[in-house]
């Protein structure tokens, strides 16, 4: 289906990339250095982001109509969990509030990745078809331009409902709150955020050697939102072990809520790993940027 508004946006298009090339040019000329990247890659993504933003928002009754069905799409998987308590008291000695928590807070992060890098998915098809050489023309960090393009703004849908079931638990929780544990639930939700981020970014490299890849990419990422959502006790141990020693999923939600939950850490993980989410985070950004780099030296053309 195509996005709404992309009418106006391709004769935006024309408007946008005048302010980006401009940036492009400014930032070649100085010789960029990893700070002047990083900033004119933000700058960038920034920039043709708001541009397909005026683009959706041209047509708003249509805007509105795909923001209420992507948030009524996204709420179907807590719908299960009503569901399922309704005739259950507890899943694997947990309570549906503890349930409800584990899920606000995947959700929320998993929905900000989505809105804000979804578009990297398309990566295999750029690569498939030559048009990512348009791209690596252009003056500006390919990869702001890959994760800003077509921006969905629709999937704002997505977060509204995870953030509204993360407020509703947090008032159902019987929890002793103290000022670490409340600090650590938006530290928990944006460390989940970049470490979904960065497996999106990992995942677009992959495609340059895979550009059929993106199956493999998603069943880390929507995958793995979904098994988040539910408490790592009634998962198999060998499972359990894996998304926290090999791919650190559980540092998105499991490490840090059960510590705010009053539990035992999962996969004999010590209490202090509760705090760690930030640079779990750091070190998939750090490999998922090499990944990329990588990736993009060993492109070649399609020649189309």
């Amino acid at each position: 289906m195509a996005e709404p508004g992309a009418g106006p946006g391709a004769e935006a298009t024309g408007r946008g990339w005048s302010g980006v090339g401009e940036l492009g040019a400014e930032a070649s000329g100085r010789g960029r250095s990893g700070v002047g990247e990083l900033g004119a890659g933000l700058r960038a993504y920034g920039l043709i982001a708001a541009m397909w933003v005026r683009s959706t928002m041209t047509y708003r009754v249509s805007f509105a109509l795909t923001l209420v069905s992507n948030f009524v799409a996204t709420g179907f998987d807590f719908v299960v969990i009503l569901l399922m308590f309704s005739q259950v008291r507890g899943l694997g000695g947990f309570s549906f509030a503890e349930v409800a928590f584990l899920y606000g807070t995947t959700s929320t992060a998993f929905g900000l990745a989505d809105l804000s890098l979804g578009q990297l998915q398309r990566m295999g098809r750029r690569v498939r078809d030559g048009t990512l050489d348009t791209l690596l023309v252009r003056p500006v960090p390919v990869l702001a331009q890959v994760a800003a393009d077509r921006f969905a703004l629709r999937r704002l849908g997505r977060v509204t409902q995870g953030l509204l079931v993360l407020v509703w638990s947090l008032v159902l929780l019987d929890v002793a709150w103290t000022p670490l544990k409340v600090a650590l639930v938006p530290v928990m939700v944006v460390s989940g955020w970049l470490i979904f981020a960065a497996l999106m970014v990992a995942g677009a490299a992959f495609q340059f050697w895979a550009q059929d890849g993106s199956e493999v990419t998603s069943a880390f990422t929507y995958g793995g939102n979904t098994l988040l959502q539910y408490p790592p006790v009634i998962f198999a141990q060998d499972l359990v072990r894996g998304v926290v020693y090999m791919v650190p999923l559980a540092f998105v939600n499991w490490v840090p809520a059960l510590y705010v939950l009053g539990r035992e850490a999962p996969a004999g993980l010590p209490g202090w790993a509760a705090f760690v989410s930030p640079v779990v985070a750091a070190v998939f950004w750090t490999g998922a940027g090499l990944a990329w780099r990588v990736g993009i030296r060993s492109y070649r053309s399609t020649g189309s």
